[in-house]
């Protein structure tokens, strides 16, 4: 559909100098061959809304034969959701899911109460030289749903919605946002967008969540007369309505956010819940089945039926950061 400027988004000068309540720099690590961004948790903030890690991998280059392989490891209390711009990601799990990912497309898995998965640069992909370049974020879930059966959705590109006019392109990844909504099941108020700004247009931030942020992944924008390079986050107030403009290359950013979760959030290793006993039992399970190969699906944990000749050990405690 075409993109409506009637949404009334105010301009540039009547966004507040101090309507950007948190600023986050991420965090930059590499993991043997690429780099990755982390902006959620940061020490200023832990979430925006439900999502409680955001991670920008690449953009990366890769020769034949070579790629990324995640080994399988375990989730449980989140949703984890992933977005590419380049390459491609061969998603296994332990209910049985196998699917590649590609561009634009959307892989949403929901951990619930456990579930174990991998991912890897696809065979077809490592024929040849090949990029790597996407987002990867987590959704906590509510404490009504931490312990429902983990599940799978893929979505296809073309089923996306896409807002398309005025110098502006939008695909909805999750949620509802500008009158439209995307297919993927959620169990809170989220919204989560892919955006394309040419240089100098005009970008209003939904106002009717109260969480909200951009990232910016490409090009650079301003805010309030500030600008913004690639490699930012900004959070904003609640209720400020937020318009930003695209700089003389253009921008893309990834608008995230929703309605905030009703208590705190725990984060250890891939383990997110709302109390640190869930946490505990998690560790546990994860320790006692890897540690007696026969029992894989006897407990709470299984390996993906395709990709059940490695796994990720429980790391040491003392080298595991909590969020």
């Amino acid at each position: 559909m075409s993109w409506n400027p009637a949404l009334e988004p105010g301009c540039p000068a009547d966004t507040g100098a101090d309507a950007i309540e948190t600023l986050i720099i991420p965090r930059s690590r590499d993991l043997g061959g690429f780099e990755v961004r982390r902006a959620l948790p940061a020490p200023q903030r832990q979430m925006v809304g439900p999502f409680i890690f955001f991670d920008q991998a690449g953009p990366a280059e890769f020769l034949t034969g070579a790629g990324v392989d995640v080994r399988p490891h375990p989730h449980i209390g989140l949703g984890t959701v992933t977005y590419l711009f380049r390459g491609d990601f061969h998603h296994r799990d332990s209910i049985g899911s196998d699917q590649i990912i590609l561009p634009g497309e959307l892989n949403w898995m929901v951990a619930g109460r456990g579930v174990t998965h991998s991912e890897r640069t696809s065979a077809r992909a490592r024929t040849g030289p090949h990029s790597l370049f996407g987002i990867q974020t987590w959704v906590a879930l509510p404490e009504s749903v931490e312990d429902m059966a983990p599940t799978f959705e893929h979505h296809g590109a073309k089923t996306l919605p896409v807002i398309d006019g005025d110098g502006v392109t939008l695909k909805l990844i999750l949620g509802s946002a500008y009158g439209e909504t995307a297919p993927a099941q959620l169990y809170s108020e989220t919204f989560y967008a892919d955006v394309a700004l040419r240089a100098g247009a005009l970008f209003p931030m939904p106002d009717n969540h109260e969480d909200r942020g951009i990232y910016v992944l490409e090009g650079s924008i301003t805010v309030a007369g500030q600008p913004f390079e690639a490699g930012r986050m900004m959070v904003f107030r609640p209720g400020d309505r937020i318009t930003v403009a695209a700089g003389e290359q253009g921008a893309r950013l990834m608008i995230l956010g929703g309605a905030t979760l009703n208590g705190p959030r725990y984060v250890w290793w891939n383990f997110v819940a709302s109390s640190r006993e869930r946490i505990a039992a998690a560790k546990e399970a994860w320790k006692a089945q890897s540690s007696h190969a026969p029992a894989w699906g006897a407990g709470r944990f299984d390996l993906p039926a395709d990709d059940h000749d490695e796994f990720i050990p429980l790391p040491d405690p003392v080298r595991v950061q909590a969020g």
